[in-house]
């Protein structure tokens, strides 16, 4: 069965459709400080012909309330993707999906959200986490792996961790910002592979499909 695959940080139209042409599950608008960042309506312009089966996940951090209810309202996401702690505050309705961010270096003894993105202390730089540390953790809950992943690495990385899904942005880009369609396409090939050689059960695990990652 196939891993969930998210190409994040799209920015352009172009991107958005070489994503989809790739065969992505899932792609990620930034609404966060970053080279990536991008404004409600213009997410979702640039998403307005993406097929109803992938995803559209708003990827924020620490975002004001008024901030999500403009992205929610514009974009209108299928998920939203922040940080663990921001779901305490926010209102987010039952239609749209949850993507707690647990990140390296939290204490291991807290209870793990189901499904979770686990990648590095800071978003966006490229950086990979512990695999070995990730591997115990992805036997706690559906965990979308994050952080340092590219078309050279997802395999063994999918190996060794046995995610529910893998999550790339910047290796995926010719510049901070501009996505590469050669390197997308490569990408999730290269997950594609990985994921039914090792017999991952991706966005099929636990009786979820890819629209509808909560279950």
């Amino acid at each position: 069965m196939k891993c969930l695959v998210k190409i994040c940080g799209l920015s352009h139209a172009e991107s958005v459709k070489a994503a989809v042409a790739a065969g992505a599950d899932a792609l990620g608008f930034v609404f966060a400080e970053s080279p990536r960042e991008v404004s409600a309506r213009h997410a979702a312009l640039i998403a307005s012909s993406v097929p109803r089966n992938i995803l559209r996940v708003a990827v924020m951090l620490h975002p004001s309330i008024e901030r999500w209810r403009e992205v929610e309202t514009i974009f209108c996401p299928d998920v939203l993707q922040t940080d663990a702690r921001d779901f305490d505050y926010l209102d987010v309705p039952p239609d749209i999906a949850r993507w707690p961010v647990v990140r390296e270096g939290t204490p291991d003894d807290r209870q793990l959200p189901d499904p979770f993105v686990y990648e590095a202390a800071t978003s966006g730089r490229g950086e990979p986490v512990d695999w070995r540390i990730a591997a115990d953790l992805a036997k706690k809950g559906r965990m979308i792996l994050a952080g340092g992943l590219n078309s050279d690495n997802v395999a063994t990385a999918i190996a060794r961790v046995q995610p529910y899904g893998v999550d790339v942005s910047s290796s995926v880009e010719s510049a901070p910002g501009v996505k590469d369609p050669e390197l997308i396409h490569a990408f999730v090939a290269a997950a594609r592979a990985a994921g039914s050689a090792s017999g991952t059960d991706g966005a099929h695990a636990a009786g979820a499909s890819a629209k509808d990652p909560r279950r």
